[in-house]
């Protein structure tokens, strides 16, 4: 019997190339980029996947109740953010494409984060849990009078941008986003026409910044928030 040997044999047919040689110092540092304008593409790009991975564990260990609901929901908004500013940059979305393609490009299984970023907001910012958010017959008189009046002006300001012929995504998103936040800090309870507030803020989230939208979209938006807007005068009476 032969003795074992510590690595494979090299298969007899193949013979060393002696004129092979290295095109490049292998003793030099091998550059990624070769300009500055390079180096930021590609530093931002990371920055954008980082985010993703990030976006995806934080909601992982939120389900699993392994980070507070505060915590989350200050991270993910950050992120949020993060993500949002870094692809307002044109040359960075140019080579960003689109989510779908960036998890393509990179092999990204990340289903929960696919879903925020779709959402736009962190899941505490689209259902309010019952312990975050005080109803107008629990809480103080001057807390929920407050946070009443500031869900009230919220609406009217959102309503009123529209009537004034704001139809851009970043002239709408955040305005609508104020509503559902200051909407979840009064109730916990939902309301006729609650849903349409988040669908309008996921279908704003999806359109580029600087997209509009159309008129008879604009009228069905005023419409569904101002109905909204109703629904939720109706759970303080």
């Amino acid at each position: 019997m032969m003795p074992r040997q510590a690595y494979a044999p090299t298969p007899h047919s193949y013979v060393p190339n002696s004129t092979l040689h290295a095109t490049i110092n292998l003793d030099e540092e091998v550059k990624l980029a070769d300009t500055r304008a390079e180096r930021d593409l590609q530093e931002s790009l990371a920055e954008i996947f980082s985010i993703i991975v990030t976006i995806d564990e934080l909601e992982k260990a939120f389900l699993k109740d392994a980070v507070p609901e505060a915590d989350y929901t200050e991270i993910c908004e950050r992120s949020l953010k993060q993500y949002k500013s870094i692809l307002a940059d044109e040359t960075v979305a140019n080579a960003f494409v689109g989510l779908e393609e960036f998890k393509a490009e990179w092999g990204l299984e990340v289903p929960r984060a696919t879903e925020r970023l779709r959402v736009g907001m962190p899941s505490t910012a689209v259902t309010a849990s019952s312990g975050s958010a005080p109803t107008p017959a629990t809480a103080g008189k001057n807390t929920s009078g407050t946070l009443i009046l500031d869900a009230t002006e919220n609406f009217i300001t959102f309503l009123d941008a529209l009537r004034l012929g704001l139809l851009a995504k970043d002239q709408l998103h955040p305005l609508l986003t104020d509503v559902i936040q200051s909407v979840n800090k009064v109730t916990d309870r939902d309301f006729d026409n609650r849903g349409k507030i988040v669908q309008w803020l996921i279908t704003l989230n999806q359109m580029k910044a600087t997209e509009e939208l159309s008129e008879d979209h604009a009228r069905e938006l005023e419409l569904d928030i101002n109905s909204a807007y109703q629904g939720f005068k109706s759970t303080l009476s």
